[in-house]
């Protein structure tokens, strides 16, 4: 028997409305526009339900990154085509303005709440995981030298979208891959 009162969290219909609704402030204003006065003002969702739910940025920030889509690559067969192809995809994402922007938005909520740092490096390690994961499927490379070799790969690439405001260099990201197998695993193609 259930109990009466509140349900725990926003109905489904609501949640979609009050984050796409923050995801769409946070690409066209920023991260400092997700506050739950603007989000009733966007949506009409009552604001004691926004305040109860969503109460500062990091808790938007949060849901939005639980809701998140991370599409992954079919694998191919060839590992190294394969890490080549994630390559391109975080290529794809980093130009998208959703997670550039994202990234941006929790760059700056960082700094201002610290609480917000284990977000950005969970949405971090999210971007990373594809190329980790490959780069382990590849098998020539110590397992405790796989996340250094991936931040090798990808550290330009956030360089790129987060401090020079461009899209990430697709060709340089295709050396460093190269430059990774060959320096770190004698591979080369």
């Amino acid at each position: 028997m259930s109990k009466p009162g509140r349900p725990a969290g926003p109905a489904a219909d609501t949640e979609q409305i009050v984050l796409t609704a923050a995801l769409d402030l946070l690409l066209t204003e920023g991260g400092a526009a997700l506050t739950p006065q603007r989000l009733h003002a966007v949506t009409g969702v009552a604001r004691t339900t926004i305040y109860r739910h969503w109460p500062t940025p990091r808790e938007f920030l949060a849901a939005l990154i639980a809701v998140a889509p991370h599409p992954a690559a079919r694998p191919s067969g060839d590992p190294i085509a394969d890490l080549h192809t994630e390559v391109d995809l975080l290529c794809d994402r980093l130009r998208d303005k959703p997670v550039a922007a994202f990234l941006r938005a929790l760059v700056t909520a960082s700094a201002t709440d610290p609480e917000c740092v284990p977000l950005r490096q969970r949405y971090v390690l999210d971007l990373l995981a594809p190329i980790r994961r490959s780069l382990g499927e590849i098998g020539v490379i110590a397992d405790d030298d796989v996340a250094e070799a991936a931040m090798t790969i990808v550290s330009p690439l956030l360089v790129d979208a987060l401090l020079l405001d461009r899209s990430a260099d697709r060709n340089r990201a295709h050396r460093a891959v190269d430059d990774v197998l060959t320096r770190r695993a004698g591979l080369t193609r």
